[in-house]
């Protein structure tokens, strides 16, 4: 598949890639949030995390937080939220675990904003050197393809809401990261992570 790059790494998998843009196993998220210096960037990164939003998308919920609608602990996007223009969804729910919810929770209590895309990218490369993890192609979407991978990978059988709560079709899911070679550690590891989300 030529949309999924696979790269040596140093003894712990191959760092996978899709379309330019890395993907993360789960130790790599631990030592990433451990090297975060701030608490509120951390939070941050859990929260595109976490939810797998765009980042615009969660800059737009920072802006308009009644669209995390904490009874039925979801995130109502509309039209303003996504704001892409090849978009095929106007307005989706993002479900979240119980870890999302709390995540999501302090993300809207922050008083900083995200940053530009930018300079996340650069702290993500600077984190990512802290954290003696390969910094290679780090971006705003990192986070996001990394949950829905994650997801896909652990509930194969939600396959099509999970494509639905991330905004895409089954087409794109099924190309980018259905088939992503992550390891049996990997497998085990990135269940604390995605555990108890359901539609």
């Amino acid at each position: 598949m030529d949309n999924i790059e696979i790269k040596n790494s140093m003894g712990n998998g191959a760092i996978l890639t899709v379309s330019n843009v890395r993907v993360l196993r789960p130790f790599e998220v631990k030592e990433l949030v451990k090297a975060i210096p701030q608490k509120y960037s951390k939070t941050q990164f859990e929260a595109l995390l976490y939810s797998g939003c765009r980042y615009v998308e969660l800059q737009r919920l920072k802006e308009k937080p009644d669209m995390y609608e904490q009874s039925n602990g979801r995130i109502h996007l509309n039209s303003y939220a996504i704001r892409k223009s090849k978009i095929k969804m106007k307005e989706r729910y993002v479900i979240l675990n119980p870890v999302g919810r709390r995540v999501i929770e302090a993300y809207i209590e922050l008083e900083k904003e995200l940053p530009d895309h930018n300079t996340w990218r650069n702290d993500l490369t600077r984190w990512a050197q802290l954290a003696n993890i390969d910094g290679r192609r780090l971006s705003p979407k990192t986070t996001r393809k990394t949950l829905e991978s994650w997801l896909v990978t652990t509930y194969p059988q939600l396959t099509n809401i999970i494509f639905l709560s991330q905004g895409h079709n089954a087409l794109t899911a099924l190309q980018y990261y259905v088939t992503l070679p992550f390891t049996q550690q990997d497998k085990l590891e990135m269940k604390e992570f995605v555990y108890g989300w359901e539609p």
